[in-house]
């Protein structure tokens, strides 16, 4: 499996789909893979050539030392950009992805044609929550947090309907290092662009779930209503819309990356 070993930090990556076509980037969310995308790789593959990571401390990548920050985190996917000589690309992110994703539109918005943000927020929570979290991860590990986690994932409606969905994410979760998962809250303890969002120098579409208890609609539509020219689209879904409505997410991802549509408001 290819590998991209930085100067701190050595990354994994997947790089699938037609060589000829233009590239989409995506990128993971707390306590994911890059295998959190699978939902959407066929679909994607059609229209893209798609490059996925694991977000530093995350799946096959390194668990670098830390605490990480969002300029760290956005800087990995430039610098995996210049390793596979790709001078442009289309942007997809989701929760942490999507901060991450943010940061790029701040610091290097020339590389990216057109986002996707997913279920995020320019600040999400509060220090004290992030420093309960940390606590717990510390004395307890991932299986201590991970039942709660997918309970703010995914509606009630979808854990009934779907077990074993619910079960193949928390498994996932479980599977993640500590240490990188601790290291990677703290940069989303530490971050806040609210004040930047109208920096963000490229075509956006935000996605949010209706009934998302992390990263409430209200915290979308001020993403949308801050970056120049963005769109704003609601799905019926919690946190992790692109498994939980996996038909519409990805309708409304290829609808805005591929043409002119993607929004609902």
């Amino acid at each position: 499996m290819p590998f991209l070993q930085l100067a701190d930090c050595r990354i994994h990556y997947e790089l699938t789909g037609a060589a000829s076509a233009p590239v989409l980037v995506l990128s993971n969310s707390l306590g994911t893979t890059a295998a959190m995308w699978e939902p959407q790789l066929a679909e994607f593959e059609k229209k893209f050539q798609v490059l996925r990571y694991d977000t530093r401390g995350h799946g096959q990548s390194e668990v670098a030392s830390g605490p990480y920050t969002f300029g760290q985190l956005a800087q990995d996917v430039v610098r995996l950009l210049d390793a596979l000589k790709i001078e442009r690309a289309h942007f997809c992110g989701l929760s942490m992805g999507g901060l991450t994703g943010l940061q790029l539109g701040l610091d290097a918005s020339g590389r990216f044609k057109k986002m996707v943000i997913c279920s995020a927020s320019a600040k999400f929570g509060t220090a004290d929550g992030w420093d309960k979290r940390i606590a717990a991860v510390r004395a307890g590990g991932m299986k201590l947090v991970a039942g709660q986690v997918v309970e703010r994932w995914f509606t009630k409606e979808f854990r009934e309907a779907a077990p074993g969905k619910v079960e193949t994410m928390r498994r996932m979760i479980e599977g993640i290092s500590p240490d990188g998962y601790v290291n990677c809250c703290m940069a989303l303890r530490d971050a806040d662009l609210r004040e930047r969002l109208s920096e963000v120098r490229a075509e956006t579409l935000i996605i949010s779930g209706t009934q998302d208890p992390v990263s409430p609609p209200a915290d979308g539509k001020l993403l949308a209503g801050s970056i120049p020219g963005a769109r704003y689209c609601e799905l019926n879904a919690s946190h992790l819309s692109n498994v939980e409505a996996v038909q519409e997410f990805t309708q409304a991802a290829l609808s805005f990356l591929a043409g002119s549509g993607g929004g609902n408001g």
